[in-house]
C-alpha cells in the first residue's frame, strides 16, 4: 500500500512540473507577441503650428529665436517636434483660411505671431491651445479674461505697446530739444490703434508737443504720409504703422525719413537695421523665444487658462549714428550711453 501511494504522489509532482513549464512557455510566447506590437506604436511627436502675417524673409531673426527657444528646452524641429509654418505673405485676408487649415491638421498648439493673427485663430478654434507671441492689450482685445488668469484657450505675451508711446516721444525730445510738432504715422484699421493713439496724445500733451496724426493703410500711403508731415512742418516723426503694411517697406521708409531730414523714432529694431534713426521698444526676438516656453509648458500638460500672460522684460534702444549724420543730427553722449546697441 505504501508503494502505491508514493507512485501516486510522484505522478502528481511530474504533472505539476509539466503544467508549470507549459505556463512559462505560454507566458514567454505572449510576451514575444506583445513586444512587436509595442514597437509598432512609437511615441507621438507633438505638432506645433506657427502662423504669421509677414513673409519669412521679413522676420528671419524672430523665427530663429523661436527655434532657439525650443532647442533650449530640448525640442528640436525634425527630431522630437514638428512645426507647421504658415505665412500670409503680408495679406491679412489670407489669415482665416490659413487658421482653418491648421485647425484641420489637428495640431497640438498654434503660435500666433501678432495680434492681427490671434483674432482669426481664435475664431477658428476654441479648443486648440493658442500662444500669442505679442499683443498690445490682450484683455481689451478680448483674447483673455485677465492677464493673471486668461481663462480660455489663449495665453502668451503682451508688448505694453501703448504704454511705451510716451517714452518714445521723450527720447525724440532729447534728440530734438526744440521739438514742437511730431507726425504720428499709424494704421487706423490695426488692432489696438485707438489705444496707442490715445497714449501718444497723452505723452505729447505732457511734453507740450503738437501731434499730427497721419493714417497709413497701405504701402502706397507711405510717401504721401511723409509729404504730409513735411507740409505740416513736423520736427520729427513717430512710426507706428501696422507691420503688415510697413515691414516690407522698411528700407523705403528709412530712406524717405533721411531724404526729408526728419528725425524718426520706430517701434521695432528692423527699421533701424534697415537705415532708420532709432527705435525704442520690446525685443520681439526675445518674445518669440519666450513663446517657445509657453508651447513646451502646454505640450507637457499645462492649460492655457492657467498660464498668466507675460509682460516683456527685455527692451531695446537702438541708435543708428550713420542715419543721424545723414540728417545732420548730433546725438547727446548721455543718450548714447543709454543705448542697448549703436549702429555706426
Amino acid at each position: 500500500m505504501q508503494r502505491v501511494r508514493i507512485d501516486f504522489l510522484d505522478v502528481n509532482l511530474k504533472s505539476a512540473i509539466r503544467n508549470l513549464k507549459s505556463a512559462i512557455l505560454l507566458g514567454a510566447l505572449l510576451l514575444a507577441l506583445c513586444l512587436p506590437a509595442e514597437a509598432q506604436q512609437p511615441k507621438k511627436i507633438p505638432r506645433v503650428a506657427y502662423l504669421a502675417v509677414l513673409p519669412l524673409s521679413a522676420t528671419p531673426e524672430r523665427i530663429a529665436a523661436f527655434r532657439q527657444g525650443l532647442r533650449d528646452l530640448r525640442y528640436v524641429e525634425g527630431e522630437n517636434i514638428v512645426i507647421e509654418w504658415r505665412f500670409a505673405e503680408g495679406n491679412v485676408d489670407r489669415l482665416p483660411a490659413l487658421a482653418a487649415e491648421l485647425v484641420q491638421l489637428k495640431v497640438d498648439v498654434i503660435v500666433s505671431a501678432g495680434q492681427a493673427v490671434t483674432r482669426p485663430v481664435k475664431a477658428a478654434t476654441s479648443t486648440i491651445p493658442i500662444v500669442m507671441t505679442q499683443d498690445t492689450d490682450p484683455v481689451a482685445n478680448g483674447f483673455v479674461a485677465s492677464v493673471a488668469r486668461p481663462g480660455g484657450n489663449i495665453t502668451g505675451l503682451s508688448t505694453l505697446g501703448p504704454e511705451l508711446s510716451g517714452k518714445r516721444l521723450e527720447l525724440l525730445k532729447e534728440i530734438v530739444p526744440r521739438l514742437t510738432r511730431v507726425a504720428f504715422f499709424g494704421s487706423s484699421t490695426a488692432a489696438g490703434y485707438a489705444q496707442v493713439l490715445k497714449e501718444t496724445e497723452l505723452g505729447a500733451g505732457a511734453l507740450r508737443v503738437k501731434l499730427q496724426s497721419v493714417d497709413v493703410l497701405a504701402a502706397k500711403d507711405i510717401e504721401p504720409a511723409f509729404r504730409a508731415a513735411v507740409k505740416g512742418r513736423a520736427d520729427a516723426a513717430l512710426i507706428n504703422v501696422s507691420g503688415s503694411v510697413a515691414m516690407a517697406q522698411r528700407k523705403e521708409i528709412a530712406t524717405l525719413a533721411i531724404k526729408n531730414r526728419l528725425p524718426t523714432m520706430y517701434t521695432r529694431a528692423e527699421y533701424v537695421e534697415a537705415g532708420g534713426l532709432m527705435n525704442y521698444g520690446v525685443s520681439f526676438n526675445d518674445m518669440d523665444r519666450r513663446a517657445a516656453y509657453y508651447v513646451v509648458r502646454i505640450l507637457k500638460g499645462a492649460k492655457p487658462a492657467d498660464l498668466p500672460v507675460e509682460q516683456p522684460t527685455k527692451f531695446e534702444f537702438i541708435i543708428n549714428l550713420k542715419a543721424a549724420k545723414q540728417i545732420g543730427l548730433t546725438i547727446p553722449p548721455d543718450l548714447l550711453a543709454r543705448a542697448t546697441k549703436i549702429i555706426r
